[in-house]
């Protein structure tokens, strides 16, 4: 039995402009989720887990962050393609986060 993959997020990485310079908040991040599993991301503090999870849904304030490559892929549409209106028709009723 093939397993659905739900989120696939290949070689994200998420920068910060500030005015000392680039923040790479998430640098090359991958994984993927299957439908009935639960991922826990755990880290330090600062450490990009809550930017990850922004930059999935596509809630990173642009400027001064931006995706600057990876795929995120949600039941196979790549969410970094798809246009304001499309991601809001999804957020919350399709995906969403918990903290």
């Amino acid at each position: 039995m093939e397993r659905e993959k739900l989120v696939e997020v290949q070689g994200l990485r998420t920068y910060f402009e500030t005015e000392a310079g680039t923040a790479k908040a998430v640098d090359d991040v991958s994984f993927d989720v299957y439908a009935g599993e639960v991922l826990g991301i755990v880290g330090e503090s600062g450490s990009g887990k809550s930017v990850t999870a922004l930059s999935i849904m596509r809630l990173i304030p642009d400027p001064p962050g931006k995706i600057i490559s990876g795929r995120i892929l949600f039941q196979g549409r790549d969410l970094t393609k798809l246009s304001y209106p499309e991601l809001y028709k999804i957020r919350g009723s399709e995906i969403a986060m918990v903290f």
